[in-house]
């Protein structure tokens, strides 16, 4: 079954209950490093406990809790707006719910020293559960905390199975861990390419090459899988993040020229975009280079308002997967499901997003089916016209 979170807005600082005139600097140190969306700040306020150390805000509901107290843990690895969009789901699911929690977030830089103290805190002041943020954050605490006794759900990381951390999708892992994954099954993927080009030729993928997971979960599978139905994959990738623009004007045309050599008019090749912020964030550069070959991506939030956009995605949103997350902490903390029974949280279907402004200016035909099913939908205008599967009214915002 589809989850779908209701409609979230445009990302703000994170604002809290003291006076602006008393919180202004707190709140620009603050929102360095989290930002929730207006819907969340809504229901939740904040404070900093300690002023000199801005990594870290505790989060108390503005609403009428109902039921049990429980103390959360969220932890970060790193600022994103992937995380933050994901926390402001889980923030308005318990809002909903009117659940008693209150929440500490903490950004742990992935310093290892500064993580594992948060684990000793968990486990010594009685946290109910921890929310495991990214997967250098599952990473880190899959490998040197595995035996933490605090349930632990995943957040916004990619697929446990292929990085090894879980055996296979129909167990759960039989400890503490519940895990949720940002990945759509690459079968599931490949069959919407072949529906979608059906001679199709080549894909180059483009993928942060010190981006672990994403090359694990995403680069070396689709490359394999591809290789098999005769499909020249390859990886178009990025060495150095902070270089990326510099580095994508030249490995584009290079692989261009590779395409050409199964497909001369490049009617039957694309490029896919992994789950690597630092490609992802460089669209216009990508699309600038890649001329009238399709740009998908495996991210739909990467398929936007306006020209910076892929054409189509084929992928978990991250509203998505913090709705499934959510779902997962509810449960447990509930007492409805153990962490170590939970199966591997993958949404399905998955979420479609196409941009017809895209798909003008490349003079691509989307199917039918791709436009019937699509969670986003941007018009020839670049205007949203449907958000998490609902239309947007004109008069509406769609975040």
């Amino acid at each position: 079954m589809r989850l779908v979170a209701v409609a979230f807005a445009v990302l703000v600082w994170l604002s809290g209950s003291a006076p602006a005139a008393d919180s202004t600097d707190l709140v620009k140190r603050v929102g360095a490093w989290f930002k929730i969306d207006n819907a969340a700040a809504s229901e939740w306020s904040y404070s900093v406990p300690d002023p000199a150390n801005d990594r870290r805000v505790e989060l108390k509901p503005l609403y009428e809790p109902l039921g049990p107290a429980y103390r959360i843990m969220v932890i970060y690895p790193r600022k994103s707006t992937a995380y933050d969009t994901a926390l402001s789901t889980i923030l308005k699911d318990f809002a909903a719910r009117r659940l008693n929690a209150e929440l500490t977030v903490a950004n742990f830089g992935n310093d290892r020293v500064a993580g594992a103290a948060l684990v000793e805190e968990a486990q010594r002041d009685g946290y109910a559960l921890v929310y495991a943020m990214g997967s250098e954050t599952v990473a880190w605490l899959w490998a040197e905390h595995r035996d933490i006794p605090v349930p632990v759900v995943t957040v916004c990381a990619k697929d446990p199975v292929q990085l090894g951390q879980m055996a296979d999708y129909e167990h759960g892992s039989g400890n503490s861990f519940a895990f949720t994954s940002l990945n759509v099954l690459l079968d599931v993927q490949l069959e919407y390419l072949k529906v979608l080009d059906p001679e199709l030729r080549n894909i180059g993928i483009l993928v942060d090459a010190t981006n672990a997971s994403a090359v694990e979960t995403q680069a070396k599978p689709l490359a394999k899988a591809a290789a098999a139905l005769g499909i020249d994959a390859f990886d178009v990738a990025v060495t150095d993040p902070e270089q990326a623009k510099t580095q994508l004007e030249t490995v584009l045309p290079e692989a261009l020229a590779r395409m050409r050599e199964t497909d001369p008019e490049l009617r039957h090749s694309l490029f896919w975009i992994t789950g690597s912020t630092s490609v992802f964030a460089e669209i216009a550069t990508i699309n600038a280079q890649a001329g009238n070959v399709p740009v998908l991506a495996t991210v739909p939030e990467v398929v936007q308002a306006g020209d910076d956009s892929a054409v189509l995605s084929i992928g978990v949103s991250f509203v998505s997967n913090g709705q499934l997350a959510a779902v997962y902490g509810v449960d447990i903390l509930a007492g409805k499901a153990r962490p170590g029974d939970l199966r591997v949280g993958i949404v399905s279907p998955p979420d479609i997003a196409v941009s017809f402004r895209r798909a003008q200016a490349i003079g691509m035909k989307v199917p039918f089916s791709f436009f019937e099913a699509a969670t986003f939908v941007y018009d020839v205008d670049g205007k949203p016209v449907r958000a998490h599967g609902r239309d947007v009214a004109e008069d509406q915002p769609a975040s």
